[in-house]
């Protein structure tokens, strides 16, 4: 004769509470909306260097490309930061139930 202990009886309990609450959690949702940066965000700002002896067309001519590299630079921090507002934007529409506009980026 078997011996009834009542572990198997709690045992079987406890199985079905972990099965049940196993069944009543919500399902996974799918991940939220991200975007993609673009390249020119991403590609590191370079800067005109002057040579070992720089004359003065040296100096002027990388007065000139700094400047330019600076306008670019600028230009990529501004569209890596837009990407980013339009991801959050897009994000927080998605959290909130509102279903994102195709190809609106905002």
């Amino acid at each position: 004769m078997t011996p009834n202990t009542p572990w198997i009886r709690t045992g079987s309990v406890v199985s079905l509470i972990m099965i049940a609450g196993c069944a009543t959690s919500p399902p996974r949702s799918a991940p939220p909306p991200r975007l993609d940066l673009p390249s020119e965000a991403m590609s590191p700002c370079r800067l005109d260097r002057l040579p070992a002896r720089p004359t003065l067309a040296d100096l002027e001519a990388s007065y000139m490309a700094r400047g330019a590299a600076l306008v670019t630079c600028d230009a990529a921090r501004r569209l890596a930061v837009e990407t980013l507002q339009a991801e959050r934007a897009l994000q927080d529409r998605w959290r909130t139930g509102g279903s994102p506009r195709p190809g609106s980026g905002r």
